[in-house]
């Protein structure tokens, strides 16, 4: 589905203060996705139809600052707003109990989400994502984009160069247009400029490094880990402590994929979830 497809399916919906873009699909057993940085819920436009064909109500969200949502340009963007606003949207649509679907940046949220109120989380399914911060390796830019030079970098971001940085994380060919809706979708509103301040989660991994570990841990409901082993950033090297660390955890393992699952192997990841949720 196009991005303007997805976008039309949606509205956007006003809590805490700031108005963020909401879709909701199919009727049954609910499940949120979250999306990771710096793209938008569009990433899980392949993913959802299975899951409604699996029984599923699906919520999806852009977060603050991502997509069609909203994006203030001076805002302190934290991993902790993002839960509060995902705990807004559960209860303005009335969700009490939902599974929990997460991505990259909405692996941190999900681990914030399960510290706070792990008996509301039916059962989680994490994509690669900074789950432990010491094994978080950022690539180049987004060390660039983290460091005081990262507001004259994000000026200087076009098309060509985020697509050549997405590549890079990338283990299977994904089609030129689906890199130019993401693209689309982050450089909305100037959203490519928020990119050093949104980039503060990965001081939050390391803030909250122990409360999120717990959380992860000690979550004592069905959980299943997919992931592309090819990613330079959260790849196989993560893998290896989360089969340690959760060992009784379902694991489906995409050869050949990178850093986005659901968008280099979307039938795949799609079946993965949807087996997972239906269960």
């Amino acid at each position: 589905m196009k991005l303007a497809d997805w976008t039309a399916g949606g509205a956007r919906v006003e809590l805490n203060g700031h108005r963020l873009f909401v879709r909701q699909d199919g009727e049954g057993r609910p499940v949120t996705l979250v999306h990771g940085f710096p793209t938008s819920s569009h990433d899980w436009a392949a993913t959802v139809p299975y899951l409604v064909a699996a029984g599923c109500r699906v919520t999806t969200l852009d977060l603050l600052g991502f997509g069609q949502s909203d994006k203030p340009p001076h805002h302190r963007y934290s991993v902790h707003e993002q839960a509060d606003l995902v705990g807004a949207l559960w209860e303005r649509l009335g969700t009490g109990e939902t599974a929990l679907v997460a991505h990259d940046y909405g692996v941190s949220v999900a681990q914030e989400l399960l510290a706070r109120d792990p008996d509301r989380i039916t059962r989680t399914a994490l994509l690669n994502g900074g789950l432990y911060a010491d094994l978080h390796r950022p690539i180049l830019i987004q060390r660039l984009l983290h460091s005081p030079a990262g507001p004259l970098l994000s000026r200087l971001t076009d098309e060509r160069r985020f697509t050549a940085n997405l590549r890079s994380v990338l283990g299977r060919p994904v089609p030129d247009e689906v890199l130019h809706d993401m693209w689309t979708s982050v450089a909305h509103a100037d959203g490519h400029r928020l990119a050093p301040r949104l980039l503060r989660y990965i001081d939050d991994r390391r803030v909250h490094f122990h409360r999120w570990t717990g959380s992860l841990e000690g979550y004592e409901g069905p959980m299943l880990f997919v992931w592309g082993p090819e990613d330079p950033v959260s790849g196989a090297h993560v893998l290896d402590r989360l089969r340690l660390r959760r060992p009784r955890a379902a694991f489906a393992v995409l050869a050949g994929v990178g850093h986005y699952p659901q968008v280099e192997a979307p039938e795949e990841t799609a079946e993965a979830l949807a087996a997972f949720l239906a269960d």
